[in-house]
């Protein structure tokens, strides 16, 4: 497993995440949940909890994020909603979210695609994982993301969604090669950071 240099507090070019909110800290809903903390080499080393994971300097913790594709090639970009906390606008290539104890990278994806666009199993058979990497990044003002990230591959047979408005702002299908080759024309997406290095990789 590799890992992506790490940014400084502060730093303008340390721009990633993948927390939810608006409110408050001691309201917010992540102060309810626990992600697993996990080693260099994502060997788990017990829970904590996901606020603490995403403030300060923050925990290293198991996340993944999903690439979903059409039959054609393109990739699913969808857009985080205004209310999180973390990357609040920003487009993520496709999902991206934290396993909880006992979970699977595969069964917490299937549970995200599905909370979050209406993906149903029954839309895919080819979700696997693909690759694997470390990387921090601080949001100024508001949080750092530290993980040890699965990436994860899945191809729709049917393309049929229905996003829950609270966790996608919008959605755009897109040419993964043009959008690797030519990111200068898609700059106006701001595209988030672990979507950003899972899609380097990929091409690499």
């Amino acid at each position: 497993m590799s890992s992506e240099d790490a940014a400084e507090p502060g730093d303008p070019a340390g721009t990633g995440a993948s927390g939810t909110g608006g409110e408050s800290e001691t309201d917010h809903e992540n102060a309810l949940q626990d992600v697993i903390a996990v080693d260099p080499d994502d060997v788990a080393q017990g829970t904590v909890n996901r606020l603490d994971a995403h403030t300060g300097d923050g925990i290293r913790h198991r996340a993944f994020t999903c690439l979903v594709f059409d039959t054609d090639g393109r990739i699913l970009l969808a857009q985080r909603a205004p209310t999180k906390r973390l990357w609040d606008g920003h487009w993520d290539g496709t999902v991206a979210s934290h396993p909880v104890e006992g979970q699977s990278q595969e069964e917490a994806t299937e549970q995200r695609l599905e909370e979050e666009l209406g993906i149903s199993p029954d839309q895919y058979d080819d979700l696997r994982v693909t690759d694997k990497f470390e990387y921090k990044r601080y949001y100024p003002n508001e949080g750092v993301e530290w993980e040890v990230c699965a990436v994860l591959k899945v191809t729709l047979d049917d393309t049929s969604l229905d996003p829950d408005d609270e966790e996608i702002g919008g959605m755009l299908w897109a040419d993964y090669d043009h959008l690797h080759e030519h990111p200068e024309l898609y700059r106006q997406l701001r595209l988030c950071p672990w979507f950003e290095i899972a899609m380097r990789r990929d091409f690499s």
